[in-house]
């Protein structure tokens, strides 16, 4: 427990009071945001403002987790190795897009393919690997059955174990680039991303330290209790993410001094898609990060339904934090009644996650 609470302190306080001289280094760089011509005008004046603070708070996160680890005597365990790897590897694919977008002064840098490609080779490692490796009690970090609370019946390897841990990897790549590019298309806004993502992360926590409380390990006679590996782990990890997120907010809200860039917001899909894996709540996650399907999805309906009608539009502009801004909103407007929107997402997300431990333990 100790760790869950130093992890969080410890990013807190790097992001919250470390910032500022990040941003410094940016500037003398010269890594500033380019904004898209075919956005709102009100982007324009946001034009060289430091980008790529995902740097800093992922950083801040993992070296609060290891010391926090180290000051409670513990042992990093796979579980939060993983979803570091998926993290920093989605979050390495977004750096290079940012870094493309500063060397070429322009707002397009890596591909549509090219990212997904990045993301599919970090994704595949990570899934073949949270197969493998169980603990002393044969548990894996991740299962090939599908998850809504808890593993449900629908396993992969009924087809077999090769077309198993096939459909499997294919499963978890979805849940990846899916994931990690519906937060990057969420992060249009000053702090609409980031303070999302905190809510979503706080979920998690909770989750996560619920499941160790009702583990199958140490209440094994408990109808309701949880097949989950390392799940006190997992806690610390969501607290590290979820402290240096917050600090991170208080620079980067309206006016911001301080960009994420798709460094931050890939590697913060990259987490959140880790945790829904690994705590074997992979389904909830469409409720639990409904915000972000909410941001994706105004994309998709907005390129299918131009492609079928030839030219016409659903929302003014997509993502759909963009329509509201053309409709006249203001932008912090949006961002606070959006995060209102993630939060009873997240709090029904949790409920529902509660209740159906309610219902199995009677």
């Amino acid at each position: 427990m100790i760790a869950v609470v130093l992890a969080g302190i410890i990013a807190l306080a790097l992001s919250l009071f470390f910032t500022p001289l990040f941003v410094r280094v940016l500037t003398r760089l010269s890594w500033g945001q380019f904004i898209r011509e075919d956005g709102p005008e009100s982007h324009h004046s946001k034009r060289g403002t430091p980008t790529m603070g995902g740097l800093w708070f992922v950083t801040a996160a993992v070296f609060a987790y290891f010391v926090a680890k180290l000051i409670a005597g513990e042992t990093p365990t796979l579980s939060a190795l993983l979803i570091f790897w998926l993290s920093l590897g989605c979050g390495l694919v977004g750096f290079i897009d940012d870094y493309l977008k500063v060397k070429k002064e322009q707002s397009l840098g890596l591909g549509g393919w090219a990212k997904i490609i990045g993301q599919v080779l970090v994704g595949g490692v990570f899934a073949l690997v949270a197969i493998n490796f169980p603990n002393d009690a044969g548990v894996t970090p991740a299962s090939t059955a599908i998850s809504l609370f808890r593993d449900t019946s629908i396993d992969f390897f009924v087809m077999g174990t090769v077309v198993g841990v096939i459909l499997f990897v294919l499963w978890i790549l979805l849940i990846t680039t899916a994931t990690s590019n519906a937060v990057n298309l969420t992060d249009g806004l000053d702090g609409l991303a980031a303070g999302t993502s905190i809510l979503v992360f706080f979920a998690y926590l909770i989750i996560s330290f619920w499941q160790f409380s009702q583990s199958c390990v140490y209440k094994p006679e408990v109808t309701g209790c949880y097949q989950v590996r390392d799940p006190l782990d997992l806690a610390v990890v969501a607290a590290a993410f979820a402290g240096a997120l917050v600090g991170f907010l208080w620079w980067n809200t309206s006016p911001a001094l301080l960009y994420m860039g798709d460094t931050g917001s890939m590697a913060i899909g990259g987490a959140v898609a880790g945790f829904a894996i690994l705590t074997r709540t992979e389904l909830l996650l469409i409720v639990l990060g409904g915000l972000f399907l909410m941001e994706a999805g105004s994309v998709i309906l907005q390129r299918l339904y131009f492609k079928a009608t030839g030219g016409k539009r659903i929302f003014l502009m997509s993502p759909i934090h963009h329509h509201f801004e053309l409709k006249g909103w203001k932008e912090v407007t949006i961002v606070v009644r959006f995060w209102i929107i993630a939060g009873a997402l997240v709090l029904v997300g949790v409920a529902l996650f509660y209740a159906e431990w309610v219902v199995l333990s009677g």
